[in-house]
């Protein structure tokens, strides 16, 4: 069986297999880690926060000019890689995802800071000039807990942490905020959960509808109200982004790729693709290496 495209777990970084966790200076990290420069996804959640530099990177298939003061958030499963232009400074963290859940009593407090969801838009942000200061001395803080062992270190990394996400949050509009607390903003971020977990078996509206015990025409409004597309347009960006994923690794031909995806043929997964992206798969794969 051909492998995807390479995925990076915390026990890759071998001083850090088991503590879940790694902080760095963005500098050394980069320097030490060329090879994650290329396309890789990870299987840890990954923040960094850039002081200095330029240049670009690719999260699944955006690309994000790189500048002081933006930090950016990804989630396990994501598509990365770096082009810089510059030497780049700053700071980086990779936790697992079972770092925080013997902290706090909501394994799901994460998901409270709209950053942490990949489609909120939230995920790339230039942050504020009064918050770069304030964010900075926290990376400085945790970095510090790292140089020695001291009785509840680990517990005081995940306070400054959390501090962190709570400093960038505080900067997203009151309306983002407002969203997130809703009703329907609770019920859209199930549906797309439900279609992170399901995409590849269920593509159609309805069958999510039965999941969450509403009618399709309600999805489909809830859809269109908060998102402007329709439901079915989710599932089949999320589709979209998983081909385009795969095609990275040019060790997959188009017809494996397509029986990943449960296409019931390779022909029907060309159309597909060509209809949502413009584009074939292969001029796709040629243009993106």
């Amino acid at each position: 069986m051909k492998n995807d495209i390479p995925v990076y777990d915390i026990s890759t970084f071998e001083e850090y297999k088991n503590a879940g966790i790694l902080v760095s200076r963005f500098g050394h990290y980069s320097r030490q880690y060329l090879h994650l420069h290329s396309a890789h996804r990870h299987s840890f959640y990954h923040l960094v926060y850039f002081t200095s530099g330029s240049g670009s990177q690719t999260i699944d298939f955006q690309n994000y000019p790189v500048m002081p003061g933006l930090i950016y958030f990804m989630t396990p499963g994501q598509v990365h890689s770096w082009s810089f232009n510059t030497e780049v400074e700053g700071y980086i963290i990779n936790f697992s995802e079972d770092y925080f859940k013997s902290f706090l009593y909501n394994p799901l407090y994460l998901e409270n800071f709209s950053f942490f969801d990949e489609h909120s838009g939230d995920a790339v942000l230039v942050l504020p000039a009064d918050a770069r200061e304030k964010v900075a001395a926290l990376f400085e803080e945790i970095l510090n807990e790292g140089k020695e062992a001291r009785a509840f270190d680990a517990d005081l990394v995940r306070i400054l942490m959390l501090n962190i996400f709570i400093q960038v949050s505080r900067g997203l509009s009151l309306k983002q905020q407002t969203q997130t607390n809703s009703y329907n903003q609770t019920l859209l971020k199930s549906f797309k959960k439900l279609i992170e977990t399901n995409f590849v078996e269920l593509r159609f509206p309805k069958q999510y509808a039965e999941l969450l015990y509403i009618t399709p025409n309600h999805l489909n409004a809830l859809c269109n109200d908060l998102l402007g597309v329709p439901a079915g347009q989710l599932i089949r960006d999320r589709v979209i982004l998983e081909a385009k994923r795969l095609l990275v690794n040019m060790e997959l031909s188009i017809a494996e790729i397509s029986e990943k995806l449960a296409f019931s043929d390779h022909s029907y997964f060309i159309k597909f693709f060509k209809k949502q992206v413009g584009t074939t798969p292969d001029k796709f794969r040629k243009q993106d290496n």
